[in-house]
């Protein structure tokens, strides 16, 4: 299967949920560190990265003119 070619539709949806997954994330990481009294570094550089991470795939699919309310 090495040279089997990935469908765009198939990749479009991956996108999608991968996008969800990752607002999931972000969103739990920034409520974990509101509640806690004193966030550490580390907590602070897991919630730019999920930020990060989410903003470009977010970009990604705008680039791939994706929207979820037309799947």
């Amino acid at each position: 299967m090495a040279g089997r070619r990935l469908k765009r539709s198939d990749v479009d949806k991956e996108l999608l949920t991968d996008i969800f997954k990752m607002k999931n994330d972000w969103v739990s990481i920034q409520s974990i560190i509101e509640r806690s009294v004193d966030a550490s570094e580390m907590g602070q550089y897991d919630l730019q990265v999920a930020q990060a991470k989410y903003l470009f795939m977010l970009r990604e699919a705008r680039h791939r003119n994706l929207s979820a309310l037309r799947t």
